[in-house]
């Protein structure tokens, strides 16, 4: 996809979860996501640590966890979960148009990251957010393209997810179906609310 056509998709996302966020009431800055262990607050303020942090601090953060950058995220975001729901919000919404790759991603690796955190609040908000299908197709083809599941560890034997809104399916076995966003959270490791996926291993992808 052309470089434009891909930012162009980055910053309609961003601007979406700036809108969504700047609404949101301020009890649920408090609600659970899909990211283990993460409220909506750690969560933005995961997706904007890269507008946040200049390459330097960036650094040092990682030096300071031996460049175990899992741990290092965890730590930021819980630590900046503090930051003011404004500044937050703004740090989004003044960096729609930002740069911002991860290292060897790439701008669809932007896109991916952007799309998944942003379901991982909207879905359990119950929001119902539907993610533009270009956004959706743009995100399924690179992950595809980079070994699907394995891209987060995902463990797809033996099933084969296949979209009820989308011509895409990805894998084969016993068939889970469901929205094309609900199976990309599958792949990316979320548990799921029970009921948004079918099918006899749909459990395998759904919270207890």
């Amino acid at each position: 996809m052309p470089t434009a056509t891909i930012t162009d998709l980055i910053a309609a996302e961003r601007q979406a979860l700036a809108t969504l966020l700047s609404g949101l009431p301020p009890q649920q800055w408090d609600a659970p996501t899909l990211c283990a262990g993460w409220r909506v607050r750690e969560v933005v303020a995961h997706i904007t640590m890269p507008f946040r942090y200049s390459p330097d601090q960036y650094l040092r953060e990682l030096a300071e966890w031996q460049g175990d950058f899992d741990r290092m995220s965890d730590h930021c975001a819980r630590r900046d979960a503090a930051v003011p729901v404004a500044e937050l919000v703004a740090a989004v919404a003044d960096n729609v148009h930002h740069p911002w790759q991860p290292p060897g991603g790439g701008y669809e690796a932007a896109l991916t990251h952007d799309v998944i955190h942003g379901l991982d609040i909207t879905v359990p908000l119950g929001t119902g957010r539907r993610v533009p299908e270009p956004h959706l197709i743009a995100v399924l083809d690179t992950l595809t393209a980079r070994g699907g599941g394995a891209v987060f560890g995902t463990d797809l034997a033996g099933v084969e997810l296949r979209a009820d809104d989308l011509d895409w399916s990805l894998g084969s076995g016993e068939p889970v179906s469901g929205l094309a966003q609900h199976l990309l959270l599958a792949m990316a490791g979320r548990k799921l609310p029970a009921g948004l996926l079918r099918g006899n291993q749909a459990g395998r992808f759904s919270a207890p």
